[in-house]
């Protein structure tokens, strides 16, 4: 879908938060404009006023300019914009005098003490607030909204006001600076969490799939290791008797012959129960898997009673199914249910990510020599007479559906479904790919 909408919902969640973090400081010039700016116009002739709409006006920009390039380097894009902080720090303090001064003795006299009030205040606390994102450790934050609202009043009686105005002015840059501090603070906080929290979850889909390949590499080393430390020395023992002209050689070539197709029969079936799926299995690593990397997972239909060569094909789905969720979409939500209707056997996974994902293209799950991705997936099911549908299935839906016929004399016992929050097994790759 194209426009403003596709366009958002092509971001991952982590560049959601972002965004909406950025135009939510992109606003506050415009607020502190509206608020602190325009309200001169009705308490202070021209040309006062229009110099102090000016002021506002170009504190906001420059406070605007600083938040960007702040945010930038809370998620180190680029270094400290030092320089543009000072600047900012100066402005804020310059233009809030000022416009303290020129509302206080301006042409109406006493008749500008609400402007002054309001722009003196506003230009403190915003340009405090959008300082606040440059700063580490609450103390340091305390300090600046203290130590602003003591200027504040520090500044205010010199010019004219009187000691308990001061005070009044002082305890609003508290409360005003104050808030707009916590704004600034919890933003950041909230956007590093989320980014955090996605990169735990990549972490934890490649952990799953490294100690998977630990396992299988853990089963061929016990496999193959024993068998060829036995070869190895019956090979020599066999020279040193051949070198000796001993009749026993032949013996001890043919007990190599044997162990060699012994070990070649040892790992063919390693890697067939590596590559074979038990669909009840798959299904509760599935969920275990997604409700660990923080998707709703709902699992529902029979799963016992299907012929092997179905649950192995099915198993399969769900694994790339799950992979594709993990890696490729944006998903909140993850369902998969099975349906057996009309001699048939129905798999359908439907997640709530961004449109394409789950399509299985970029990833190479499959067997050496068998396609990749759905595609492997298509062969896999083809062997079985099965079929597999995916696409769009909505604005922001992907479904996933595998059909496979029964044998005639197949009738699938009703189970219920994997136990929410079971033992999470994870989700098997071929050993050539992993993750990136």
């Amino acid at each position: 879908m194209g426009g403003r909408g596709g366009w958002w919902r092509g971001k991952s969640t982590p560049a959601k938060v972002e965004t909406y973090t950025r135009w939510s400081f992109h606003t506050f010039p415009f607020i502190e404009v509206a608020t602190f700016a325009l309200p001169t116009f009705g308490y202070v002739p021209a040309p006062v006023n229009w110099i102090l709409f000016l002021l506002v006006s170009a504190h906001a920009a420059v406070a605007a300019v600083t938040a960007s390039l702040t945010l930038d380097w809370t998620r180190g894009r680029r270094p400290l914009p030092v320089r543009l902080l000072w600047a900012l720090g100066t402005a804020t303090v310059v233009i809030a005098v000022v416009s303290l001064v020129v509302a206080l003795h301006g042409p109406r006299g006493a008749d500008n003490g609400a402007a002054a009030g309001t722009v003196f205040v506003g230009v403190l606390s915003f340009g405090i607030g959008t300082l606040a994102l440059a700063v580490r450790g609450t103390r340091r934050m305390v300090y600046g909204v203290l130590g602003a609202a003591v200027g504040a009043g520090a500044v205010a009686v010199p010019a004219g006001v009187s000691a308990p105005g001061a005070a009044v002015a002082a305890g609003a840059v508290v409360l005003a600076a104050g808030f707009f501090t916590f704004t600034s603070a919890f933003s950041v906080w909230l956007l590093n969490a989320v980014y955090e929290l996605d990169e735990a979850r990549e972490t934890r889909a490649r952990l799953a799939v490294a100690e998977e390949r630990l396992r299988f590499g853990r089963d061929l080393h016990d496999v193959m290791g024993r068998n060829l430390a036995v070869v190895a020395l019956k090979s020599e023992l066999a020279v040193q008797l051949a070198r000796r002209g001993r009749p026993e050689a032949v013996e001890q070539m043919v007990e190599v012959q044997r162990i060699a197709r012994e070990t070649q029969r040892e790992v063919r079936e390693v890697v067939r129960g590596y590559r074979e799926a038990d669909l009840r299995t798959e299904l509760a690593g599935a969920q275990g898997v997604l409700t660990a990397a923080g998707i709703d997972c709902e699992v529902s239909g029979p799963v016992t009673g299907l012929p092997a060569e179905i649950q192995s094909a099915l198993g399969w789905v769900v694994r790339e199914a799950t992979t594709n969720v993990l890696r490729h979409g944006d998903a909140a939500r993850c369902a998969v249910s099975l349906r057996v209707a009309e001699g048939r056997v129905t798999l359908t996974v439907e997640n709530d990510g961004a449109p394409g994902i789950g399509s299985g293209a970029g990833t190479d799950t499959a067997e050496p020599g068998r396609g990749s991705g759905l595609a492997g997936l298509r062969e896999r099911l083809r062997e079985v007479d099965g079929v597999l549908r995916a696409g769009p299935a909505g604005s922001d839906l992907f479904r996933l559906t595998a059909e496979v016929p029964l044998p005639p004399d197949s009738v699938p016992e009703q189970a219920p479904a994997p136990e929410p929050g079971g033992s999470p097994r994870p989700v098997p790759h071929p050993v050539s790919e992993v993750t990136s």
